[in-house]
């Protein structure tokens, strides 16, 4: 069955970095596009940063974090990056990555419903 394990979470001061990895298995990984989401307490889920599958490496991103934020992918080891800069305290929250087939041809989805899969999230807390 599809796993997806994240990790790299943790306690981070305003304006540091961290790198989040979400481990894939149970998939043809480049076949998947593979998102970050999060879900801050009292908030619903939101979308991060997606990149598309079938090696186009198309990204796309949140206002939010546009220009602090990038995702990669590395179709060799089966694992989805986030690499997070600038942090600020309104970054913090459960970080979850997730999957779904891509479409050849078609945008990465930015929708949580659009996704099969999901990680069981890894914390990111950044204080001020």
């Amino acid at each position: 069955q599809v796993q997806l394990v994240e990790s790299g979470g943790g306690l981070v001061q305003a304006g540091g970095s961290l790198r989040l990895s979400c481990a894939a298995s149970g998939l043809i990984f480049s076949r998947y596009v593979m998102g970050w989401f999060r879900q801050a307490p009292g908030k619903e889920r939101e979308f991060v940063a997606t990149i598309n599958g079938w090696n186009t490496g198309s990204a796309y991103y949140a206002n939010a974090v546009r220009g602090r934020f990038t995702i990669s992918r590395d179709n060799t080891q089966n694992t989805v990056y986030l690499q997070m800069n600038s942090l600020k305290p309104e970054d913090t929250a459960v970080y979850y990555c997730a999957a779904r087939l891509a479409r050849l041809g078609v945008s990465p989805p930015r929708a949580r419903d659009e996704y099969d899969y999901w990680g069981q999230g890894t914390q990111v807390t950044v204080s001020s």
